[in-house]
């Protein structure tokens, strides 16, 4: 039978870790390390996301500033804010919660962000950092991806990945990630010709499609391990919603192990951001970074 990988279990782990440094951090330079969230207009979803983010800034000692505008906030008014957080001594890492209203260029507004202070890892500096393995900040998601897969298969060099979606957010930068490793990495999207042969070949398979049920047990070998990104809205018969991945869970039993959906990649996003958010701190204060691998994280 497949095993569990809990990403609640492992970014509690994290979390207590986080919660220790940052309280030296603080010590040593006498201010947490503080995130500033910015939330333009009334997505219900991006409201719980940001308030979640915050209460676990708080459960690790980070500091946390909010900014909510309304969904008529110009892109002026919104550029002017991130200059100003840029500048903020007392702000570590910026996070803007997309979507953003249609009259901002959301580009434009991720661009602006300082470097040092893109906790999210989505300005185009950390994107080529990361492609070029010289450090910067790295997607929240992704990272929490791979410190789930090393929690199971701590060496990855020569492993076989298929990668199913090319995503900026979540494809791309898990595919750079598993090539720094030395993983053998096949990105794959909606024109990709025999996904499901190409699947059963994988030693590892990291599905971000937004599928639901995509991958089906017979495109599994068996013993692949399987990290399902996929956060995916249903309706049942019975008319009651829930949540699914992008993999058929109930027929991957023959697998070694995959992360659950929920409890599995999503917790470790949030737990990846707060970690950001004191490595932003760190390289601010020109202190180490932290990496993934850092015993203290695994």
């Amino acid at each position: 039978m497949a095993r569990l990988i809990s990403g609640t279990a492992t970014a509690e782990r994290l979390m207590a870790g986080l919660a220790t440094d940052v309280a030296d951090f603080s010590r040593a330079h006498g201010m947490a390390p503080t995130l500033a969230a910015v939330l333009v207009g009334d997505d219900p979803a991006s409201r719980i996301y940001v308030r979640r983010k915050i209460e676990q800034c708080r459960k690790v000692g980070l500091g946390s500033i909010e900014h909510r505008h309304g969904a008529d906030c110009s892109e002026a008014e919104l550029l002017a804010l991130i200059d100003r957080l840029n500048r903020d001594p007392k702000v570590h890492g910026i996070l803007v919660q997309l979507p953003l209203p249609p009259q901002i260029d959301s580009a434009k507004v991720l661009d602006a962000i300082d470097p040092m202070k893109d906790v999210d890892g989505f300005h185009p500096v950390n994107v080529g950092r990361l492609s070029t393995g010289t450090g910067g900040l790295i997607p929240c998601t992704p990272m929490g991806c791979m410190m789930l897969l090393q929690s199971e298969l701590p060496e990855l060099r020569g492993k076989s990945a298929v990668v199913i979606g090319k995503s900026n957010i979540v494809g791309k930068p898990v595919a750079l990630l598993l090539l720094e490793q030395g993983c053998t990495v096949t990105v794959c999207n909606r024109h990709t010709v025999n996904l499901p042969d190409l699947c059963r070949q994988a030693d590892i398979i990291v599905a971000a499609a937004g599928r639901a049920g995509l991958v089906r047990g017979d495109w599994v070998k068996p013993g692949a391990v399987i990290i399902d990104v996929g956060i995916n809205r249903i309706v049942g018969p019975d008319g009651k919603g829930g949540i699914v991945g992008d993999v058929t869970a109930e027929e991957i039993g023959h697998a070694a192990a995959f992360t659950p959906v929920p409890g599995g990649v999503g917790p470790m996003t949030i737990a990846c951001l707060l970690l950001n958010t004191l490595q932003a701190a760190r390289a601010l204060r020109a202190a180490p970074d932290i990496r993934i691998s850092d015993a203290a994280y695994s």
